[in-house]
């Protein structure tokens, strides 16, 4: 029966608390976001089954809440809902008796940790349908779905839905109905407690006490006999591991029969009979008590019950159940009253609103196909149970088995939220686990790239990708490797992607840009830039690149105020000083060129680079003795640059020191024998210096 740790619990983003501080937490939520209904007064549904209900008031016999309905009257009566709710009129009684009269303050409470006491609960619950039945060496249940389970009770605890259940004092019948639903599935756990005994045994004593609080809750509200269809499913999805659909696979095509006696073996027959029985007998008695004959609504009550063609009447009770999914996913705008016209009927097949009832079926076929048909058995089991839990409950109030008194209650979805927040609860956990996989191969890929291992990089990131195909920020890495490996196609094509997934993206933007430069595509590389500009508008790398395409198209004014640009909103933004004092140089403005140069060493006094810009300006200027100075200070930061060497020997060159110069060239050279001119210029001062030994007498 023990199932293995649920695999995408541990990715979900909450702490894992011991058992005792998740039911205190989730109890506190509870008590939190609806403490503030502590002081309401009696309103609506409360005068008549608690001010005007005489059965609270002590001078009436107790032994008339047994023969009363809810709201007090006969249930042999005419006029009486045949609503039998016997022990939460004793709780009202009690609450009378407690306050020493009508006092609201002790009703709301009451109800309130109820609803505090049953979140609480629900974690165990969770944890049953989640991760099974397992039990530690003192017979304890542990718990293999500790986030999830937790994760599901905090949103029960917190739905806005149970408002009505929770802030209307009648709601106690909701509350009280939904405590003793829990205490019967947990009971009915309890009789697979076999610690090391065999598999094929069960306590029928826990099966029986299951029955009579089940019992107990029918007698809070009729809805606590759904608990047995709860209770059945479990036993043949987890108890037994049935897997639905492979058994209907074997009904139809009759391929590898049934082994009926392995199902006899674990007892599932006995226990559903006697559910079955159990079930049957709280029927009749029910409707002994109620006399025998259904309740007298009006077209008032459930107007969708009166249609006379029975295609409207079937059309619209699916539209009431496609509202009733809409305030448990978006519980938006909730009412305490639906009738009166508050859902005006669906006449015709024309009608917009029929699209309400296709998105319904469609998403739970897809539900349901996913529970039946998956290859996870732990997440067929989660999502089977989850939808049991969802839909059981909710059976009483569908109009389908009788004709009900009400449009839509939000009190009947007090225990159907339970269901829908195991759902939600397993989708963010199973979406937190796909998540956490391609999230894995992202960052391994990006610590590789990191280490200069990019050939390894580039394989983690396309697993990212493969396995998440909108995932932008693999797919932006991804193409800068790409980029920087020349392979410039491939990368286009995933920049290009990533900013159509997310037009935002102004990173991705700027690398498409730079990579369409560098494919000649000017026009269309201009564009990314400017759109990476417009989605994040200080971008100083941006307007870097931007001034790189700029500058290749001999666009110099355009390229200047792009990098000015850069530098506004980067003070300390090297490449781009650097390149504003090459490309002044480069087109003879060698007094701007000076300028620029002497404003960028002001923020950057350490910059190598801009000194070496710098001092080929003033060279040219022929200012030898600073260019000498600002060549000197840059090789003191960086002694192995060839380039700076090298220009420094022209310097010397051109001053006339040629011992220094020939010093600088050989030393140029010493660091890269292949610099560009270098050899060249070092040849002709080599004869220079020839010469001048000839002529030296």
């Amino acid at each position: 029966m023990a199932l293995s740790e649920v695999y995408w619990d541990h990715q979900i983003p909450l702490p894992k608390l011991a058992p005792v501080q998740a039911k205190v937490t989730v109890a506190l939520l509870a008590l939190l976001c609806f403490i503030n209904s502590y002081d309401g007064e009696f309103v609506f549904d409360d005068s008549e089954a608690i001010v005007n209900n005489k059965d609270l008031k002590p001078t009436t016999p107790l032994n008339n809440i047994w023969s009363n309905d809810f709201w007090g009257s006969n249930l042999s009566s005419n006029s009486s809902h045949k609503s039998y709710r016997p022990l939460t009129v004793l709780t009202f009684r009690l609450n009378y008796l407690l306050a020493g009269g009508l006092h609201p303050v002790g009703f709301h409470v009451l109800n309130i940790i109820l609803h505090a006491v049953i979140s609480a609960l629900m974690i165990d619950v969770f944890a049953i349908l989640i991760g099974g039945l397992a039990y530690d060496e003192k017979g304890g249940m542990l718990n293999h779905a500790p986030k999830t389970s937790l994760l599901a009770a905090l949103f029960f605890a917190a739905h806005p839905v149970h408002t009505e259940s929770v802030a209307g004092i009648v709601g106690r019948a909701d509350l009280l109905c939904a405590l003793f639903f829990q205490l019967s599935f947990l009971t009915y756990c309890k009789a697979f407690n076999r610690g090391s005994d065999r598999d094929d045994r069960f306590s029928i004593q826990w099966v029986v006490v299951s029955l009579l609080l089940c019992t107990a809750a029918m007698l809070c509200k009729e809805q606590g006999i759904t608990v047995l269809g709860v209770n059945a499913a479990f036993d043949v999805l987890l108890i037994c591991n049935v897997n639905v659909y492979e058994l209907s696979q074997r009904l139809l095509l009759r391929k590898n029969p049934l082994n009926v006696s392995e199902i006899l073996r674990t007892g599932l027959l006995t226990r559903l009979a006697l559910m079955g029985l159990g079930g049957l007998s709280m029927l009749y008695a029910r409707w002994r008590i109620m006399g025998t004959g259904p309740p007298a609504f009006t077209e008032v009550d459930n107007p969708a019950s009166f249609a006379e063609n029975i295609f409207l009447r079937i059309v619209n009770y699916n539209y009431y159940y496609s509202l009733n999914a809409w305030l448990l996913l978006c519980p938006w705008w909730l009412c305490f009253d639906w009738s009166m016209g508050c859902v005006p009927l669906i006449k015709s097949a024309t009608d917009w609103r029929m699209v309400w009832l296709l998105l319904l079926w469609c998403i739970l076929i897809g539900l349901i196909s996913q529970a039946l048909c998956s290859q996870d058995s732990q997440r067929r089991r989660t999502l089977t149970l989850g939808l049991v839990l969802l839909v059981v409950p909710f059976l009483p109030a569908c109009n389908l088995f009788f004709r009900v008194g009400f449009v839509i209650a939000e009190r009947v979805l007090y225990l159907s939220s339970a269901g829908y927040c195991l759902l939600l609860a397993y989708s963010l956990g199973h979406c937190c686990f796909c998540w956490s996989r391609f999230r894995v191969h992202y960052n391994v890929g990006k610590n590789l790239a990191d280490r200069g291992n990019t050939t390894a990089a580039i394989g983690y990131y396309r697993e990212a990708v493969r396995l998440h195909p909108t995932y932008v920020h693999a797919m932006n890495n991804l193409g800068n490797i790409l980029k920087e490996r020349n392979e410039l196609i491939e990368a286009e094509q995933l920049l290009s992607k990533a900013v159509s997934i997310q037009p935002d993206f102004a990173a991705a933007w700027m690398n498409l840009g730079i990579v369409q430069n560098s494919l000649q595509k000017f026009d269309e590389a201009e564009q990314s830039y400017w759109n990476a500009i417009r989605f994040r508008k200080k971008y100083p790398d941006c307007y870097y690149n931007l001034g790189r395409l700029y500058a290749d198209q001999n666009r110099h004014v355009d390229a200047l105020n792009a990098w000015r640009n850069a530098t506004v909103l980067k003070p300390d933004h090297s490449l781009a000083w650097n390149n504003m004092v090459i490309l002044l140089d480069n087109t003879g403005n060698l007094g701007q060129a000076e300028l620029i140069g002497r404003e960028a060493l002001k923020l950057l006094p350490n910059d190598h680079t801009i000194m070496f810009s710098l001092a080929n300006v003033l060279g040219k200027l022929q200012k030898y003795k600073e260019s000498e100075g600002f060549f000197l200070h840059a090789l003191r930061i960086n002694p192995n640059a060839a380039s700076c060497h090298g220009n420094l020997a022209v310097l010397y060159h051109r001053w006339g020191k040629l011992e220094l110069a020939k010093k600088h060239y050989e030393l140029s050279l010493k660091l890269d024998p292949e610099a560009p001119g270098t050899r060249d210029n070092y040849n002709m001062l080599r004869r220079k210096l020839d010469q001048l030994k000839r002529h030296t007498p």
